[in-house]
């Protein structure tokens, strides 16, 4: 059996399926089409049900729910992990935001979400791929952006300054920990192949984690111009034990995310949001 399985070339996604996908776990008979995408275009794709397994941020689950199921292990959640939105203006402050310029990763985001729950007035949006949030910033073209992924390490070099950290903004106002993204299967997968896939990611990050820290050369390939520090740091603060399996306390904090998302949401006794309550 194979399947088409999607996620980012970023570290902490390489590095939690370089075991999966590279032969170095036995997957019991199943093969994966692998194809490496930033999260935005993954998130399209999974409105678009074109993959089987997919990384996607949690900010496009609601639009998604009735054709994916969240796998438990794989994806991305902690605390001090969230979005940090950044400015080259050293004086624009939290009060000036609402009417400045901002450049966002991606419309379906949880980047998008988060600012939104901070910012629900700020009408002057543009979204772009997230490696391009930084340089826009720098060349004076947005007034600020919402930077994730390795960004986080290396804003302060080119003279930024952050304004305010969206996971903090998070945490302080729910008390649980920020889902940034997960795993889905689509439902035209049956659960009994759905829940060895979720398995099988276990091990995956499992292995991973058995030979840290070293990173391997699948994680270096796929991490463009990245020094190795910063992709230990990416994985550091990415990739823990939620990656494992998510757990009650990350389930709480997904669900949370949802019903903040799409409050109106009324279908979860026949859709449910995570595959091991199907």
């Amino acid at each position: 059996m194979t399947l088409t399985l999607g996620f980012s070339p970023c570290p902490n996604d390489t590095f939690i399926f370089d075991a999966l996908v590279n032969g170095k776990i036995d997957t019991g008979g199943i093969s994966f089409d692998v194809v490496l995408e930033d999260v935005q275009t993954l998130n399209l794709w999974a409105i678009e049900r074109k993959l089987d397994i997919s990384k996607i941020s949690y900010g496009v689950l609601p639009l998604v729910l009735q054709q994916y199921t969240v796998l438990n292990s794989g994806g991305a959640l902690g605390k001090r992990v969230g979005p940090l939105l950044i400015t080259k203006d050293p004086t624009l402050t939290i009060e000036q935001v609402t009417h400045a310029k901002i450049a966002i990763p991606g419309v379906n985001t949880t980047a998008h979400l988060l600012f939104s729950m901070a910012f629900p007035y700020a009408p002057k949006k543009s979204f772009h791929v997230f490696h391009e949030i930084e340089e826009l910033v720098v060349n004076g073209k947005v007034d600020a952006g919402i930077i994730i992924h390795e960004n986080r390490f290396t804003y302060q070099q080119k003279g930024l300054h952050k304004i305010m950290d969206l996971g903090d903004y998070w945490e302080q106002q729910t008390g649980v920990p920020i889902p940034l993204g997960g795993i889905v299967a689509h439902h035209r997968i049956i659960d009994s192949v759905a829940l060895q896939v979720n398995e099988l990611i276990r091990k995956s990050v499992e292995y991973a984690f058995a030979h840290y820290p070293e990173v391997s050369n699948y994680v270096r390939a796929h991490a463009q111009e990245m020094s190795e520090v910063v992709m230990r740091q990416h994985i550091d603060l990415y990739v823990n034990e939620f990656s494992i399996d998510l757990g009650i306390p990350g389930k709480q904090a997904v669900s949370k995310l949802m019903n903040i998302a799409q409050p109106d949401y009324t279908n979860k006794a026949t859709s449910p949001i995570f595959l091991s309550d199907r």
